[in-house]
């Protein structure tokens, strides 16, 4: 059976359009057309990918995301209808891992979908170590991908646990934020320095007992960011 994605978008053809070509790479797909039938859908079935249009009837597309995210790290790119940087950052500050803007090319769409879900299969087969521990009160669990903080389990999106991950398993390397987006996003990705950025300070609002002075993960100043050894 394919990868399992989910169209989020209340205008019928383009999630006709989207379907068919998906559909053709031999990708299971359904489809919701507003906020509320989306966010019951992925409550009751487990979704490698949602593409997730911002503007939709009852619930938005940046709360549906935000809903998504108290329960789920599935991965979700937002479908943007302007090209506003303010939308592209509002879309990450709720949990978005990408992001699309209206019109796009259904060519772009299928190869951000597969840059996503290579690194997703390259990343589950890469694990080796099954529950790594790190500093302090953190625990980082490779395989079922969940952090825990004194305990309590942490609750990140998709990226933010990549970049977690990539930091706290080189301990003291300092990363600039073109690496970062690099590495955790893929070379394809046309985000700027700010993506990273948005992910490292909800990152840090999630798992640092004081954000604005972190143990965890800590900034080079001019240079990027690291995770303290």
């Amino acid at each position: 059976m394919g990868k399992k994605v989910l169209i989020v978008d209340d205008e019928k053809l383009i999630v006709k359009g989207i379907r068919f070509s998906l559909e053709q790479d031999n990708m299971e797909v359904d489809c919701a057309y507003d906020g509320e039938e989306a966010l019951n859908m992925v409550k009751e079935k487990i979704y490698d990918l949602i593409l997730l249009d911002v503007m939709l009837p009852k619930y938005t597309g940046f709360e549906v995301c935000q809903m998504i995210r108290e329960f789920s790290d599935v991965p979700v790119i937002m479908l943007t209808a302007k090209n506003d940087d303010m939308d592209k950052i509002l879309g990450l500050e709720y949990g978005a891992d990408d992001y699309i803007t209206k019109p796009f090319n259904i060519l772009e769409v299928k190869a951000r979908i597969k840059a996503i879900m290579r690194r997703t299969g390259k990343r589950d087969r890469q694990k080796e170590n099954h529950i790594l521990f790190l500093k302090g009160d953190m625990k980082l669990d490779r395989q079922s991908r969940r952090v825990y903080v004194e305990e309590r389990e942490i609750n990140l999106t998709a990226k933010e646990f990549d970049l977690l991950e990539l930091l706290a398993m080189n301990p003291d390397k300092v990363y600039s934020r073109e690496e970062l987006l690099n590495i955790v996003w893929g070379y394809e990705y046309p985000g700027d320095a700010r993506t990273v950025d948005v992910h490292v300070r909800r990152l840090r609002e999630k798992i640092e007992p004081n954000p604005s002075e972190p143990k965890y993960v800590y900034t080079k100043w001019g240079v990027g960011y690291y995770f303290r050894g």
